[in-house]
């Protein structure tokens, strides 16, 4: 019989044998895992299957440049930098027009006013640090905007970035909060696939702007990144291996796969619509209607509805409506159905309004011009946009989360021809006309100095060609501008939108005069505006971009001052100088022209003049010193 107490002592002897054993196979496992992810990470693995052609000259700017053309992209804005220069050469190779800006800022203007035209996605490239941070204002104009901009940007070396490094800042984390899609590429080989997604994620949804950062190795080609990053004589040592190694297979992870063959061409967009049972909801809601009202905001235009479609929809539907943002101009100069004032005084009226892109925000006082009686219709992609202040101010019937212009269509589809009393519009009308007078009788007011400038705007509305299209940047003369001067057609008029930005003048002009060759663009500025603009009609003049800009020279921040000086009793900072802005523009190669009282029999005349220069391939300032009335008193600016 064997004995209890050597069994005992065999098991006890055991015991730390096998939790030896156990303890060595785990620890051999989690080696092997760590190993395997380090593996991994280093991209050791993918090194395996895809090769790294180390004779290629090839570089990643042709891979941005190809995804470009893929997209249909026609015109990359920029400021050259060292950090972008290959993906700016590899564009003008494939045959994407590069023009080049005297500011970051208004490269990525002029991409919004591309997206905002064409539907697509506009592109602008800048160089790193101060490049970038220069667009911060027209990237959050966009956001505000809901414009759909690549924005390209180059970066310090994955290696050198948080070392100290040539304009080296976190780019990443600045502009996160600006854009939809934010990515830094750290391979030749993502360089597409990355491209391809934010293209995407542009138009996507609410479209706005997306990032994309390219580090300086992952554009240039591998001979001059390999001269950079590897030193030619390897450190002696242990250490010194092991760092030349690492080096080596960053450079070799960094360019394994970057020229095999991948797609370029644009992914599906996620366009929210409408479902049946909401669409239902709403026509039921418009049938019985008296005194219905449409407002119709930038949304409305956007991609996969026509403008020429929406426009045919917005005349079967029969309701009076207000046109805002880029939906201004839809149905022309002068439609029965366009109403243009008194649009407080006509919402308190309505029975249904129906919001199709149109914001509560300060543009429509956060709701409150919206009667409570009224069953209101909010349609739009974003929600939080859709039932904003809805919670204070107002409360929507029906709320639908989708795309504006194609609602519109199955609105249209489902009323089947209704029409509404006539004398509902004419009501409106009759006060559009009221208020029209009220500014003729302005225009005729005489000025302490200077020109009128309500009879300007008349003369120049007068003026302006059935092709011209129009960008406004400005506060005060712009303001009067919008009351007076109407957009030819749809597409035709720009601003910077809801977040009132200064300085979109030369971006949008240039963005649309490239997009519409055959149209004239005319631009309205204030003097205080244009002060940003100025220097891009050397940008004008050297790409043969012919525009014509009239400045409304009241010396002054007057849109701020005719508020400030009541309540404040102080002009401090509010004052400008009737500066020679035109013979400013004659100084950077473009024509310039005077208007004051001296020739003011003569202003259509010298409107013609300058219209003239513009059609012959001039860009065109016209310097108008103009008085101050009180046509806009009591307008607030905040």
């Amino acid at each position: 019989m064997e004995n209890p107490t050597a069994a005992a002592a065999a098991a006890a002897a055991s015991a730390p044998e096998g939790s030896f054993l156990s303890f060595l196979l785990l620890a051999c496992g989690t080696l092997v895992a760590v190993l395997l992810v380090a593996a991994h990470r280093l991209g050791l693995f993918y090194q395996l299957m895809h090769k790294v052609d180390e004779t290629s000259v090839r570089h990643g700017g042709e891979n941005v440049a190809a995804v470009l053309r893929a997209h249909g992209v026609r015109f990359l804005f920029t400021l050259v930098g060292g950090h972008i220069s290959p993906l700016l050469v590899a564009c003008e190779k494939l045959g994407i027009r590069v023009v080049d800006t005297r500011h970051e800022v208004t490269a990525v203007f002029a991409a919004d006013a591309v997206a905002r035209l064409t539907g697509t996605v506009g592109v602008a490239a800048v160089t790193a640090g101060p490049g970038l941070t220069n667009t911060v204002t027209a990237v959050k104009n966009a956001q505000v905007a809901q414009s759909p901009i690549l924005l390209l940007a180059g970066a310090a070396s994955t290696l050198l970035q948080k070392r100290g490094a040539l304009q080296a800042i976190d780019q990443m984390s600045l502009f996160r909060p600006l854009c939809k899609f934010c990515v830094s590429v750290r391979r030749v080989r993502d360089i597409v696939p990355t491209l391809r997604a934010a293209m995407a994620a542009a138009q996507s949804g609410t479209p706005g702007p997306v990032f994309v950062e390219l580090p300086l190795d992952v554009l240039y080609p591998y001979f001059m990144v390999q001269k950079e990053m590897v030193p030619a004589k390897p450190p002696k040592g242990l250490m010194g291996l092991v760092i030349s190694w690492y080096l080596q297979n960053c450079l070799a992870n960094l360019f394994a796969g970057a020229w095999e063959p991948q797609p370029e061409g644009p992914l599906p967009l996620d366009i929210p619509q409408a479902s049946p049972q909401q669409v239902q909801r709403c026509v039921e809601i418009v049938s019985r209607a008296k005194r219905p009202l449409l407002l119709l905001g930038s949304q409305a235009l956007l991609p996969p509805t026509p403008a020429n479609k929406l426009r045919a929809a917005v005349e079967t539907l029969g309701i009076p409506c207000f046109l805002g943002g880029m939906a201004r101009g839809l149905l022309g100069r002068n439609h029965p159905l366009h109403i243009r004032q008194n649009r407080g005084a006509a919402l308190k009226k309505a029975d249904v309004v129906i919001l199709a892109g149109t914001v509560c925000d300060f543009r429509l006082s956060y709701g409150r011009v919206l009667s409570r009686r009224s069953k209101i219709i909010v349609i739009n992609r974003n929600k939080e946009e859709m039932l904003l202040n809805s919670d204070i101010f107002w409360k929507p019937q029906e709320a639908v989360q989708g795309d504006v212009g194609s609602f519109t269509l199955k609105l249209v589809q489902g009323l089947q021809g209704q029409m509404w009393a006539a004398d509902w519009i004419e009501e409106l009308r009759e006060a559009d006309r009221q208020k029209e007078q009220t500014y003729r009788e302005k225009a005729a007011s005489p000025v302490a100095q200077h020109l009128n400038p309500v009879r300007v705007l008349q003369l120049v509305e007068e003026t302006l060609p059935d092709n011209a299209f129009l960008v406004v940047d400005g506060g005060d003369f712009v303001a009067t501008a919008a009351y007076l001067v109407q957009p030819r057609g749809p597409l035709r008029w720009l601003d910077p939108g809801a977040f009132g930005t200064l300085g979109v003048g030369a971006g949008f002009a240039l963005g649309a005069k490239l997009c519409q060759p055959d149209a004239e663009v005319w631009c309205l500025f204030g003097d205080g505006a244009f002060g940003y603009s100025l220097i891009e009609f050397d940008t004008f003049v050297r790409h043969k971009i012919p525009v014509i800009a009239l400045i409304g020279n009241d010396a002054g921040w007057t849109q701020i001052s005719r508020e400030q000086v009541p309540r404040l009793g102080s002009n401090v900072a509010c004052g400008l100088a009737y500066t020679d802005y035109h013979k400013a523009a004659i100084g950077l190669g473009a024509r310039g022209l005077l208007l004051s009282r001296e020739n003011e029999d003569q202003v259509v005349k010298v409107l013609r003049d300058g219209q003239q220069q513009c059609q012959d391939g001039h860009p065109v300032v016209v310097n108008i010193l103009i008085g101050r009335t009180d046509f806009r008193d009591g307008s607030i600016s905040v």
